[in-house]
């Protein structure tokens, strides 16, 4: 089963004077499905420590998760910002949700616009991609991204995906992991940019709330 690092939101707890790397149990449940091992990765690491925990674990593919916008933890986006340096440098497949779009949209020098109508609801994808989503953000892409393609919009013509042209990296808009059941689409979508797996394990999500 092939290591996939995931990269975790960040949420502020002042009561308890903490800040908490999260993830969704539920995008634990979706890599689990689709048959990858998901190794959460610290924001609190420095530059060194990071390329010492990424030596030490040496992930197979990278996942970045949703949560968080860009440039409200620096913390967050310096950790992102170096695993995708990582992920060039031995062309790891890897694979933006939501907020992770935005971010590869944001390496390759990419702006960010606000955007109505995008937050708890759903839409019908045309392009490459064919299928109806979640969807749950308020900026989106204002451009493809250099060395990018658009593989899908929405109905209002908003970038829901994209992918490089050269590296195995795509960014999707929607969060495979909130669908009540996990889409067949997006589980094999993941195990043919990830790699093929000899996972057993069910496609079957819990309940959104």
């Amino acid at each position: 089963m092939r290591r996939v690092a995931v990269s975790q939101r960040v949420d502020l707890h002042p009561e308890r004077g903490e800040s908490r790397d999260a993830l969704d149990q539920r995008l634990i449940g979706f890599l689990l499905a689709a048959g990858f091992i998901p190794l959460p990765v610290p924001n609190g690491l420095v530059d060194a420590s990071l390329d010492r925990w990424l030596a030490a674990i040496s992930p197979q593919a990278l996942l970045l998760s949703g949560g968080n916008d860009i440039g409200q933890c620096l913390a967050r986006d310096h950790t992102e910002t170096r695993l995708l340096d990582h992920a060039r440098s031995r062309n790891l497949p890897v694979l933006g949700i939501c907020r992770g779009m935005q971010m590869l949209g944001h390496w390759a020098g990419s702006e960010l616009k606000a955007v109505s109508g995008h937050v708890r609801t759903r839409h019908r994808l045309s392009g490459q991609i064919v299928a109806e989503v979640n969807s749950y953000h308020h900026q989106s892409l204002a451009s493809c991204p250099q060395d990018f393609e658009v593989l899908a919009r929405s109905e209002d013509g908003e970038i829901e995906a994209i992918r490089h042209r050269s590296m195995p990296w795509e960014g999707w808009m929607w969060h495979p992991e909130r669908e009540t059941n996990f889409a067949a689409h997006d589980v094999q979508r993941i195990r043919q940019l990830f790699g093929e797996t000899d996972s057993t394990q069910t496609t079957q999500g819990t309940d959104v709330s």
